[in-house]
């Protein structure tokens, strides 16, 4: 799936949480935190629900969670190459892999599978606008290139950070908003009308969620 897109809820409310990475604990007290209703609210990732952190395996059950959404991140993608035989092992266990690696052949199948399934970007209707989510950046600051996105567009979509490093404050055209992670920042960041949500969680850091209904945001700070 390229892209996926949601209509507005009109029962409960939207939120979008930064990098996961493996800590599902914290993202539960996270929710608790905000309130969540699991009877009508939904929850979106910016990708990166895997590796380095405790309970990545956890993802699995999370995605099968009738309010949970996610986009694809580069943790991901490197577990669904690591099972094409694409990664060598020595550099997905450095990059937090190993959870991964031990699983049996067809445990990584499935979890590959899963994987291959999430979308590379997400549209989301809100009483505030069009909201979009991708993991890393917007090709060419365009998001109606993530409609359709050829393998370059991909790339982007998983792996850049030259908005962040540029502190490029240039508009995303096609989208009232974009929430992405992969770039850890200490708290959320501005760049035009990018925002990121990424606190690094698995260093320690807080874990970030946004309502994108009303813009409130919390930090679920590390014990």
């Amino acid at each position: 799936m390229k892209m996926q897109k949601f209509e507005r809820n009109r029962a409960g409310l939207d939120y979008v949480v930064g990098d996961i990475h493996g800590c599902f604990d914290r993202l539960r007290v996270a929710l608790d935190q905000v309130g969540f209703d699991r009877t009508k609210d939904r929850l979106f990732s910016v990708g990166d629900l895997v590796d380095r952190g405790p309970a990545s395996l956890d993802a699995m059950d999370w995605l099968d969670e009738p309010w949970f959404f996610a986009v694809r991140g580069n943790h991901e993608q490197m577990a669904i190459n690591f099972e094409k035989g694409h990664n060598h092992a020595f550099q997905y266990e450095r990059n937090g892999g190993r959870w991964f690696i031990n699983l049996d052949a067809q445990a990584q199948f499935r979890v590959a599978q899963r994987f291959n399934e999430l979308p590379y970007a997400i549209e989301v209707d809100t009483p505030n606008g069009t909201f979009g989510i991708v993991h890393a950046e917007v090709p060419g600051n365009n998001w109606l290139r993530l409609r359709d996105p050829g393998k370059d567009e991909q790339e982007i979509a998983l792996w850049e950070r030259a908005r962040y490093m540029d502190d490029d404050q240039s508009l995303v055209e096609g989208i009232d908003r974009v929430y992405v992670g992969h770039t850890p920042v200490k708290r959320p960041v501005q760049l035009g009308n990018v925002f990121y949500i990424d606190t690094g969680a698995v260093f320690g850091g807080a874990l970030t969620i946004v309502c994108l209904t009303d813009d409130r945001y919390a930090m679920q700070e590390a014990a």
